[in-house]
């Protein structure tokens, strides 16, 4: 059977085990980031729940933070390891690893008692989570013709806002089961992260026709693959002048909407969390039997609302993103979207007042700050040879999830010790806005990245170069 033309549209170059391939990696990116955005949602009812406080307390607030810190570094650390372990041992054989690993831990979050054990299991969770990107990204690069690969990883990142919106409706799904009593009250957060178990089940029915990507197999074949252990890979990627700079380009660049996502972002549920309650409570309807219970229903509907349109607003920006990127320039999509997401983030967290403004404010805020992540997937392989394309676009991703940590960490402790003495909730707000100075490190670096647009992946023998 002959290949299908590159001139036909991308979608009609894609064999059916393309598609098959495709769906794979997708489904694993699709549970990944259904297990992250399940944290986001259940972290501050879990920590209140396991600290015996109440959510919108400071001290559940701010060791929030240091849960996503832990699970981040986590994620970093999976991230760093699995990469390379992809370009030594195979893509296909290392995602089978790491959805075992991130469904498996998150599964276990279930069986938490105490705040510390609930973020143990989180940075083990990190460990598989951090693994999936690089590996899912390369395995679609190596397998799919090129004339379809950047569509088909912008929308293995459009299709990624499936899994945040499951989540979102997961939520929703237990809050009513709680209401009615077929769960025991304050435990519908253990039940969300029992959910994240379901992708284990996936493996049994994909690893054994899942296979590794024929460019990385002669490689494999002909000796050409890294030695030296785990770190054989990091050392040839540093040993090259091209892809020490490449390296350097497309980590500040990924760490820029990583920071922006997961140390800024990721807090506005936690800030829509004090401005709802506060709208609420002053809007109290007359004859209301139970005040406090009505303004908690109506707090959770809201921020279910909110979540629903930030992510319908994601989806958009990353096909928006995709389509510039393959029309103009990878630069200048990365441009548009960083320069976005400092002014609506900013805007957010400095005029979000009410459930009315983030209806308006969080799509804008999801289709400029996720917008970008669709660029990770097209951008990252295109900077590396295949013998090392695993460890590079995991090592770049993965980075910005240091950084992140550090990012949470810094922003409480801009929150407590900068704008400590403002009015609740000034000192969130501030520190958030203080901390969107990073997309401006996302900007300077477009100045020296490479453009690859048009460009096949690089080849082999330029690892010589």
């Amino acid at each position: 059977m002959s290949a299908p033309s590159s001139s036909a549209p991308w979608w009609r170059q894609l064999t059916r085990y393309h598609w098959f391939v495709f769906a794979v990696a997708s489904a694993a990116w699709f549970f990944d980031c259904l297990d992250q955005r399940l944290f986001s949602l259940a972290r501050i009812p879990a920590l209140a729940s396991l600290m015996d406080k109440a959510g919108t307390d400071p001290a559940v607030q701010d060791f929030g933070k240091v849960v996503t810190a832990w699970f981040l570094i986590g994620w970093g650390i999976g991230g760093l390891i699995f990469g390379a372990l992809g370009d030594k041992y195979g893509r296909a054989k290392m995602l089978t690893v790491t959805i075992l690993i991130y469904s498996g831990f998150t599964g276990l979050s279930f069986f938490s008692q105490t705040a510390l054990d609930f973020t143990i299991c989180r940075f083990l969770t990190g460990l598989g989570v951090g693994g999936v990107f690089g590996l899912a990204v390369a395995l679609i690069a190596e397998t799919v013709p090129s004339g379809a690969r950047a569509q088909a990883l912008g929308l293995l990142q459009v299709l990624s806002t499936v899994g945040n919106v499951s989540a979102g409706f997961a939520m929703k799904g237990i809050a009513t089961l709680e209401k009615s009593g077929t769960i025991q009250s304050g435990t519908g957060w253990r039940w969300m992260f029992l959910l994240g178990a379901v992708p284990a089940v996936m493996v049994i029915f994909t690893a054994k026709y899942l296979r590794e990507p024929e460019s990385w197999q002669r490689l494999k074949d002909s000796g050409r693959l890294a030695t030296g252990g785990i770190f054989g890979p990091y050392r040839s990627l540093f040993a090259a002048a091209r892809w020490r700079k490449n390296l350097a380009v497309g980590a500040l660049i990924a760490s820029t909407g990583v920071v922006g996502l997961w140390a800024i972002g990721e807090y506005a549920v936690d800030l829509q969390t004090s401005v709802f309650t506060t709208f609420y409570k002053a809007n109290v309807p007359d004859g209301v039997p139970d005040a406090a219970k009505w303004v908690k229903s109506e707090v959770d509907d809201a921020k279910f609302w909110a979540y629903l349109w930030q992510m319908l607003g994601a989806a958009v920006g990353m096909w928006i993103f995709t389509r510039v990127a393959n029309a103009v320039s990878r630069r200048f999509a990365f441009a548009c979207g960083f320069s976005a997401a400092l002014v609506v983030t900013v805007l957010v967290y400095w005029k979000m007042d009410s459930p009315q403004d983030a209806y308006w404010m969080m799509p804008l805020m999801g289709a400029a700050q996720l917008g970008v992540f669709a660029g990770f997937a097209i951008y990252l392989p295109e900077l590396f040879p295949g013998r090392l394309r695993s460890t590079g676009t995991s090592f770049c991703y993965n980075l910005g999830r240091f950084a992140a940590a550090a990012g949470s960490f810094f922003s409480s402790a801009l929150s407590q010790q900068v704008y400590g003495h403002f009015e609740k909730p000034l000192p969130f707000r501030y520190s958030a806005m203080t901390m969107c100075a990073i997309f401006l490190v996302g900007l300077v670096t477009l100045l020296f990245a490479p453009e690859t647009r048009g460009q096949p992946l690089p080849e082999e023998e330029a690892d010589a170069v």
